[in-house]
C-alpha cells in the first residue's frame, strides 16, 4: 500500500511540474498537444485502463468512465476550437488522482489502528527440549503442551501460567495503556506482550482456536459487512451514474438540436458539449462512493484501538441506535468471582459438606462449581462419583459413595420433594440433601465489577433509555445488584431460555427507531446474543460460543466501553450523514449552474475532487476517538 501511494505521489507531481511548464510554454499545434498528452497519459493513464476493462466486462458506468469521456472531451472541444489550451483536461485528470491519493491516505491511516492488531500474530512458540528452547509454528502446539514466553516476546497461545511472574502489555487487545500483573494460576491471553519475567505457560486452546487468531478473522472479515448506508450508496451510484451520463448527453445534443431547428440559429456545439462535460464532471458520485465506507472503516479502526472490536459496519451503524441495553449478571457486571462466605444449618461437619458439593458439582465450569472446590481447597477424588445429572437452570444430582446428593437451588429441592430452609444472607444460595433429606445449605457471593455501576452511568448519557438485567440468581441476589447499580428493571431466577423469551418481547415492545443490545459473556448467553439486535461479548473471559455470536467484543470486559462503543458509533454516523449532505448540497447546486453555462471546468473540479477531499478529511475524524 505505502509503494503504491508513493508512486502514485511521485506521478502528480510529475505530471504537475510538467503541466506548469506546458502552461508557459510557446509550443503551439500538434507538437503541444502530444507534449500535453504526457502529463495526461502519466498520471491518468490507470484511469483509462480501468474504463476500458469496465467496458469490456459490462460495467461500463463507473467514475473511470466519467472521467474518461469528460477529459477526452476537454482535449477534443480544445482541438475543435483550434485554442491549444488542454490544460482544464489534464487538469481534471490531475485532480481526481490527487483526490483519490487522499482517499489511499485516509484508508492507509485507518488500517494503522487494525494493522496493530495484525501485529500481534505470533511469528512462533518456544517450547523447551532437552534443556534448550526450540522455536515452532504456533500451529504445531497442542492443548496441554507447554511453552515458554521470554521478555519483550508475544504470548503465542491462551493457556495458565505454571511458572513465573510478569507484567503484561495488552494494549494491543484492550487499548489499555497500564501493564496488567500475571502469575502462577492465572490465564494469560494470546496477543499480549511479555515486559519483564520469563513465563511457562500451559496451554489450553490450539493456535487457530486462540484469542489471537478469533480477533484477526473478526477484523478481516469486518470489511464485508456493510451498513444500510453503504448498501444505499452502492445501489444509488449504480443508478445515479448513467442517468447523469445521459442527461449530460441530452444536454450536449437536445439545446444544440433545437437552437438549429426551431430557431434558425447558431446551435453552438461546442458551447454545449462543453457544458455536458462540466456537467459530467461535477455529477461523479465519487464523495459518496469513497467517504462513506471510509467513514464507517475509520470507525471499526477507531473503535479497535480502544478494544471494541466490531465485526461490520452494519452493527456500528445498529450500535448507535441502541435504546434498550440488557445485561447478563454474573462474569458481565460481576466479577463473576464466586466465594464461599457462609455454611449455614449444615447437619453435617462443613468441611464433609462442602467435599459432597463440590464432588457433585464437579463436572460443571461454571463458577460456583469453582467457588467449591477452592473452598474445599483439597484434591477430589471423581472415581467416587458413579453418576451426574445436571438439571439446567436447578442444580445437580450425583452418587458419591452410594449416597444421592443434590446440590442445587430451591427449585431443585422442589423437585425432590425436600423442605429447604430460608436463608437471609445475600448471595447465591446452593442447597444440598443426602438422600432424600435436607443437609444444609452454602452461600456463595459474587463481586460486582469496579466500572460497573460507572458504566451504566455512561451508557444512560450515551442515549440508552432503558437498563436490564437477566439473572439464574434468585431474585433477592439480583434486586440487590440492581439496586447498587442503577438498573431499571431486573428479571430474576430465570432458565436459560427465558432470556430469549424475555428479550424477544422487551424487542416488541421496544420503538421501531430503537435497537436492542444484549451483553452477556457464557456459552448459554450465545443464543440470547444472536437474538438481540446486536449482541456484545466480553472477550477477555468470555466463552468461544459468546464471541462468535456476538456482533460487537470487548477485548477487556470492561463494561464501561459499552457506552465508549455506542459515542464512536454516534460520531461515525453524524460523519456519514454529514458527508452525504454536504456532497448531495453542494453538487445539485453545481449541476444547475452547469446546465445553465455559469459554471467551468474548475468549478466542476472543486464540485468533485475538492467535494471528495474535504468528505475524506472530515472521514478521518473517525478515527479520533480516544477522548469521546
Amino acid at each position: 500500500m505505502k509503494a503504491k501511494q508513493k508512486s502514485m505521489l511521485l506521478r502528480i507531481i510529475v505530471a504537475s511540474a510538467l503541466l506548469i511548464a506546458l502552461v508557459v510554454s510557446p509550443v503551439t499545434g500538434y507538437l503541444r498537444l502530444g507534449l500535453f498528452l504526457i502529463p495526461y497519459l502519466i498520471v491518468g493513464y490507470d484511469i483509462l485502463l480501468k474504463a476500458a476493462k469496465g467496458i469490456s466486462n459490462g460495467r461500463i458506468f463507473d467514475e473511470n468512465f466519467l472521467m474518461t469521456v469528460a477529459t477526452l472531451g476537454a482535449i477534443a472541444i480544445a482541438l475543435y476550437d483550434n485554442t491549444g489550451d488542454y490544460t482544464e483536461a489534464v487538469a481534471v485528470m490531475l485532480f481526481y488522482q490527487i483526490g483519490e491519493w487522499f482517499q489511499g491516505y485516509a484508508v492507509g491511516k485507518s488500517r494503522k489502528n487494525i494493522s496493530q492488531l495484525m501485529d500481534i500474530r505470533p511469528d512462533y512458540a518456544n517450547i523447551e527440549r532437552d534443556g534448550k528452547l526450540v522455536k515452532v509454528d504456533p500451529d504445531e502446539i497442542k492443548v496441554g503442551d507447554t511453552i515458554v514466553v521470554q521478555p519483550g516476546e508475544k504470548v503465542p497461545l491462551d493457556g495458565i501460567v505454571i511458572e513465573g511472574q510478569s507484567n503484561l502489555n495488552t494494549s494491543a487487545l484492550t487499548g489499555e495503556s497500564l501493564p496488567r500483573p500475571i502469575g502462577v494460576n492465572d490465564e494469560i491471553t494470546s496477543g499480549c506482550i511479555n515486559l519483564s519475567g520469563l513465563l511457562k505457560i500451559k496451554t489450553t486452546k490450539l493456535f487457530g482456536d486462540s484469542t489471537v487468531s478469533q480477533i484477526l478473522e473478526l477484523v478481516e472479515n469486518a470489511s464485508s459487512r456493510k451498513s444500510r448506508s453503504e448498501a444505499f450508496i452502492t445501489r444509488f451510484a449504480r443508478v445515479y451514474t448513467p442517468i447523469v451520463f445521459f442527461s449530460a448527453l441530452a444536454l450536449a445534443i437536445i439545446p444544440p438540436l433545437v437552437r438549429l431547428f426551431g430557431m434558425g440559429i447558431d446551435a453552438q456545439w461546442d458551447d454545449w458539449i462543453y457544458r455536458a462535460l462540466v456537467f459530467l464532471v461535477i455529477s461523479c458520485p465519487c464523495a459518496l462512493v469513497i467517504s462513506i465506507p471510509l467513514s464507517f472503516f475509520a470507525g471499526i479502526g477507531g473503535a479497535s484501538n480502544q478494544g471494541i472490536l466490531v465485526k461490520g459496519s452494519n452493527y456500528l451503524e445498529n450500535l448507535s441506535q441502541t435504546k434498550v441495553l440488557v445485561f447478563d449478571k454474573t462474569g458481565t457486571l460481576t466479577e463473576g468471582v464466586f466465594e464461599v462466605v457462609g455454611i449455614h444449618h449444615n447437619k453435617i461437619q462443613e468441611k464433609k459438606l462442602l467435599e459432597l458439593a463440590a464432588l457433585a458439582e464437579s463436572a460443571s465450569s461454571h463458577p460456583i462449581s469453582k467457588s467449591l472446590q477452592k473452598a474445599y481447597g483439597l484434591p477430589l477424588n471423581r472415581q467416587r462419583i458413579k453418576d451426574i445429572q445436571e438439571i439446567g437452570g436447578e442444580g445437580v444430582i450425583a452418587q458419591i459413595d452410594e449416597l444421592q446428593i443434590a446440590a442445587g437451588n430451591e427449585k431443585l429441592m422442589n423437585r425432590l420433594h425436600v423442605k429447604p430452609l430460608a436463608c437471609h444472607s445475600v448471595g447465591t444460595i446452593v442447597h444440598v440433601a443426602i438422600n432424600g433429606e435436607y443437609s444444609g445449605h452454602i452461600v456463595i457471593a459474587d463481586r460486582i465489577k469496579a466500572h460497573a455501576k460507572e458504566a451504566i452511568e455512561a451508557v444512560k448519557k450515551a442515549g440508552v433509555k432503558k437498563t436490564v438485567m437477566l439473572t439464574g440468581d434468585s431474585k433477592m441476589v439480583a434486586e440487590r445488584v440492581a439496586k447498587e447499580l442503577g438498573i431499571d428493571e431486573v428479571r430474576s431466577e430465570l432458565m436459560p431460555s427465558d432470556k430469549v423469551r424475555i428479550v424477544e418481547e422487551l424487542i416488541a415492545q421496544n420503538p421501531s427507531h430503537g435497537k436492542l443490545a444484549f451483553v452477556g459473556d457464557g456459552i448459554n448467553d450465545a443464543p440470547v446474543l444472536s437474538r438481540a439486535d446486536i449482541g456484545i461479548a466480553m472477550g477477555a473471559m468470555g466463552s468461544d460460543a459468546a464471541i462468535e455470536a456476538a456482533d460487537v467484543v470487548l477485548m477487556d470486559d470492561d463494561p464501561i466501553k459499552i457506552a465508549k462503543g455506542i459515542k464512536i458509533s454516534r460520531k461515525c454516523l453524524a460523519i456519514v450523514k454529514e458527508n452525504i449532505w454536504f456532497a448531495i448540497g453542494i453538487k445539485v447546486a453545481c449541476l444547475i449552474l452547469g446546465a445553465l453555462g455559469l459554471a467551468n471546468m474548475w468549478m466542476a473540479i472543486f464540485a468533485d475532487v475538492g467535494v471528495m477531499i474535504l468528505a475524506i478529511l472530515n472521514a478521518i475524524r473517525a478515527l479520533f476517538v480516544k477522548n469521546l
